[in-house]
């Protein structure tokens, strides 16, 4: 049976940073939406993003991006976070559009900062990405 390793370190690093803010942001959102039974889809699209930002989290943190070699794991976070960004950008602004409930606007102010939080993450990993540059 093979040993987990945690990097302790991840948490403190900038990847481990943003991903926990991500989390965080789009916790405050789900709790948002769900106060006033918001539109479904709203509120699937931000647990769906919770749901994979822990993975990715999870993915880091216990090192098994560098025990699972059958994908380039930095790329598939970025390409997470930017198609989470374009769908986070789409539901925050349909959401703030829909000024008579309160908490779907504040949902929607959420999910914009999450959008803008996926963009920060995903240009910090294509910026570490080498692609064989040297």
């Amino acid at each position: 049976m093979a040993k987990v390793e945690v990097d302790r370190r991840f948490p403190r690093t900038t990847g481990g940073v943003l991903k926990a803010a991500r989390m965080l942001v789009a916790f405050m959102a789900i709790i948002t939406f769900a106060v006033k039974r918001s539109h479904e889809a709203f509120l699937a699209l931000v647990i769906m993003e919770l749901v994979i930002t822990f993975l990715f989290y999870l993915l880091y943190l216990l090192k098994l991006d560098e025990k699972l070699k059958f994908m380039f794991w930095p790329l598939a976070d970025a390409f997470n976070s930017l198609v989470a960004a374009l769908f986070l950008l789409i539901v925050g602004l349909c959401a703030t559009i829909i000024k008579t409930i309160k908490e779907t606007l504040i949902g929607g102010v959420f999910c914009l900062i999450l959008c803008v939080l996926c963009i920060i993450d995903a240009t910090s990993i294509l910026k570490k990405v080498s692609f064989n540059r040297s």
